[in-house]
């Protein structure tokens, strides 16, 4: 059986795996010093949030200079990518072998629905460690490796859609950090799951017809040619 049963299973399935963030090698040494850094941010992000931490509390918290981070993280926005890494590993495993309907076996609109509230909570429990590596620089979510795995998951669920890339990135937007921290002081987080339960069930269930079905974006390039008008 595929990685991910839902939508093209030649190349798309393929093409998902290889997208999954892979686990780091590196030597022993940097493995303990990035490690104990690491540790040491999440430690100090939960006690006093991330912005109020600075990269030379991290490197005295892990003993290690400050040198050390930058070189191996870059900045603070690189810490918060490396300290998710993780747990996006997990979504992403669930989503390619775990049960359903978030993993394969279930239909494009009962996984759609279960990848929103899952994300959701990876979201949620690290909300301002997202936004940050969202919007460390202008375009800097789309960029991520992470979002492309997410991007492409979405746009197989959505193989019906007359431009399931588009499709994929529009449905995302309500998932990005920066829109979750403005609505969710209003809206509150029941009523941001049970919209983001309906937009997913209605954006799959427009193209129900096709969704799933491995010759459904070819189907749906034929109409596509037969509605162009005639030169």
């Amino acid at each position: 059986m595929s990685e991910d049963s839902t939508g093209p299973q030649s190349a798309s399935a393929i093409s998902l795996q290889l997208l999954r963030t892979p686990p780091g090698k590196e030597r022993a040494d940097a493995a303990r010093n990035r490690a104990a850094v690491l540790q040491a941010a999440a430690g100090l992000f939960a006690e006093h949030g991330v912005a109020g931490v600075s990269m030379d509390q991290v490197a005295a918290a892990a003993g290690v200079g400050k040198g050390t981070i930058f070189r191996r993280f870059g900045d603070k926005a690189g810490l918060a990518v490396a300290l998710l890494d993780s747990r996006e590993r997990e979504l992403q495993e669930a989503i390619l072998h775990g049960p359903p309907p978030l993993g394969p076996e279930a239909d494009p609109e009962a996984r759609l629905t279960a990848f929103a509230s899952a994300y959701l909570d990876y979201l949620l429990e690290h909300l301002e460690l997202v936004r940050m590596s969202e919007t460390a620089a202008p375009g800097a979510r789309y960029r991520i490796g992470a979002y492309r795995f997410w991007h492409r998951h979405v746009s197989i669920l959505l193989n019906g859609s007359p431009d399931p890339d588009y499709a994929a990135h529009a449905f995302l937007a309500a998932l990005a950090a920066e829109q979750v921290s403005a609505v969710l002081p209003e809206l509150g987080e029941a009523r941001l799951r049970a919209g983001l339960a309906r937009l997913a069930r209605s954006t799959a269930g427009q193209h129900s017809g096709l969704a799933g079905d491995p010759d459904g974006e070819r189907d749906a390039q034929r109409r596509r040619d037969q509605e162009r008008p005639e030169r």
